[in-house]
């Protein structure tokens, strides 16, 4: 459940297309680490000579191959949702890729070696476990494909409790390839693909919040969450994992998604707001205003993380146009509803001037030129002349937003972000228009900046691990309290006991394995070897390793003439 190996959505198609590149990218870069070597090792001229061409062959090609990469992932379209409305696209990430692991030989031999259990036996277990990595790597893009995804990185727990020993690796390498730039990366430590399976987590969150239809209430608060919980994976994996091989989970870049999916969270409260906002009084208006400044200011800050030395290079130039696009868009749109507010609104009464003038003084970043805000709130030329350099500055706004637009050819693609813009530019101009006197003989003056303020402030929501309940798939192994990886213990010994006058001469004590609390000297017990603190793993045969203090006793005492056969293991 939650997986759809087969699906042929645009999706899955994009992510198909991911894989063949990925793959192809691992074989060029093995190609240039040969002919990189063979150049260093040969002192023959002509053979420098051909390397060098090769060289170069295999360079424009890896080019290639990360340009079609970074066209996949600028195909934000594909992840939007198919409702009529219009929205502003948002950004989501493409899922890492893994090789396939065959993990049956290397787990039957650590059982054989450290557990001293036949291997054999465990071979549904392990074939369970690999089922389960087969799936995860294709999860459906809903609730179930969250689930199946945290269901896996909840077994690793116990994967890693029971077959990976602090001191000794299990020799199996784990593959996979970044999300952004498709170069393979494999390491031993299980850290790797805990880390990788987190990172799949808030992609595919992200990929719920980019579908969703935000032109409704309960889009909107599906999306924040989504959003929300997407930041939330990046944040509890830059904070618990670091050192990861590949660029997409260094710091830097983490750092960036979780400011990415703030922003965009950010930009679906201003929506909640244009939607819930059916009063078209000046109060709401003014908090609209500081609303798309909130948006504008977070997105101003995507961009500057964008844009650093060891992020630029790697986030695809698409994303980074369409922040900077968005902070421009958004900065118009607060100057917008700032005019609007100042225009469309009738002049306060007394009783609503006291509330309005409060409003108003915390509304600008710095004071406007010109008359006492109380004057310009009750005279409806003067309101009409500051509305105006608000316009006018959102029609510079949003014709920087085009022309940034424009220089992208991928975002030049994407109907729908050009005709938001454009939509919004329009509107604009023709309020522009209305308020224009022929008789303004006044020099329209620079409007401040607004004062960015938000109703709700984004929450990095963390990760649920416990949502999904998982049984160790091992748990025949006996109770990781004892029986986990790293733990060692001496062969099981089986002793046999014959009942004396005093019983078999020790004590138990504890549950789920049952210990020898004591051992009474010149008892039959102590002449069998059993020592204090050896653990009962066997009685006659049957496997006690799970089995309560009761239990035991009652194997123990329902023996007869012939005595007690019992394995015991010495840590």
């Amino acid at each position: 459940q939650g997986c759809d190996p087969f699906a042929q959505t645009q999706r899955s198609k994009l992510q198909h297309r991911r894989a063949r590149i990925n793959q192809q990218i691992n074989k060029e870069m093995r190609m240039r680490a040969g002919a990189e070597n063979l150049f260093r090792a040969t002192s023959n001229h002509k053979v420098k000579e051909t390397v060098a061409l090769e060289l170069s062959y295999v360079n424009s090609n890896l080019q290639l191959l990360k340009e079609e990469l970074e066209e996949l992932n600028s195909s934000v379209d594909i992840y939007q949702n198919d409702s009529e409305s219009i929205s502003v696209p948002m950004i989501p990430l493409g899922l890492k890729e893994t090789k396939e692991l065959d993990l049956l030989v290397p787990l039957k031999d650590f059982i054989s070696e450290h557990y001293g259990e036949e291997g054999i036996l465990f071979e549904k277990e392990i074939k369970e476990f690999m089922e389960l990595r087969q799936a995860m790597r294709t999860p459906s893009r809903n609730e179930a494909g969250l689930e199946l995804l945290m269901e896996y990185y909840n077994q690793l727990y116990f994967l890693d409790s029971r077959f990976f020993p602090p001191t000794k690796s299990l020799g199996v390498f784990f593959h996979w390839y970044d999300s952004l730039t498709g170069v393979p990366s494999h390491q031993r430590a299980l850290a790797f693909e805990k880390g990788s399976v987190l990172f799949n987590i808030g992609a595919l969150h992200t990929q719920i919040g980019a579908r969703q239809d935000r032109a409704s209430l309960p889009g909107l608060n599906q999306a924040i969450d989504a959003f929300q919980k997407a930041a939330g994976a990046f944040n509890y994996l830059k904070e618990n994992f670091s050192n990861a091989p590949s660029l997409d989970m260094s710091a830097a870049s983490l750092n960036m998604l979780v400011r990415l999916m703030v922003a965009q969270v950010q930009e679906c409260v201003f929506e909640k707001m244009t939607l819930l906002c059916t009063q078209h009084d000046f109060l709401a208006r003014l908090q609209l205003a500081q609303e798309a400044a909130r948006v504008e200011d977070v997105y101003s800050l995507v961009h500057q993380t964008m844009t650093q030395a060891h992020v630029k290079d790697y986030v695809p130039f698409s994303w980074t146009t369409m922040v900077h696009v968005k902070s421009e868009h958004f900065k118009a749109l607060s100057h917008y509803f700032a005019a609007i507010a100042l225009c469309d609104c009738p002049v306060a009464s007394d009783a609503e001037l006291p509330e309005q003038e409060k409003a108003f003084i915390q509304f600008h970043v710095t004071m406007p030129e010109g008359p006492s805000l109380r004057i310009v709130l009750q005279d409806p030329e003067e309101r009409r002349k500051l509305g105006k350099a608000h316009l006018k500055k959102a029609i510079m706004k949003h014709e920087e937003a085009m022309r940034i637009h424009g220089l992208c050819k991928i975002l030049r693609k994407m109907d729908i972000l050009q005709e938001v813009l454009s939509f919004a530019h329009k509107r604009s101009l023709s309020k522009y228009s209305e308020i224009d006197h022929e008789e303004d003989f006044f020099e329209t003056g620079d409007a401040p900046d607004i004062h960015p303020k938000t109703h709700q402030k984004p929450e990095i929501k963390s990760p649920n691990f416990s949502q999904v309940k998982v049984t160790d798939l091992f748990h025949r192994l006996g109770p990781l309290s004892v029986f986990s990886a790293k733990n060692k213990w001496y062969p099981a010994r089986r002793v046999h006991l014959m009942r004396g006058e005093n019983g078999f001469g020790f004590t138990l004590r504890g549950d789920s394995p049952v210990l020898i609390a004591g051992v009474i000297p010149g008892g039959c017990a102590a002449e069998a070897g059993l020592k204090e603190g050896d653990y009962i793993i066997s009685v006659n045969g049957k496997d006690c390793k799970w089995s309560k203090h009761a239990e035991v006793v009652h194997l123990l005492k329902s023996t007869g003439e012939e005595g007690v056969e019992i394995g015991v293991i010495t840590l």
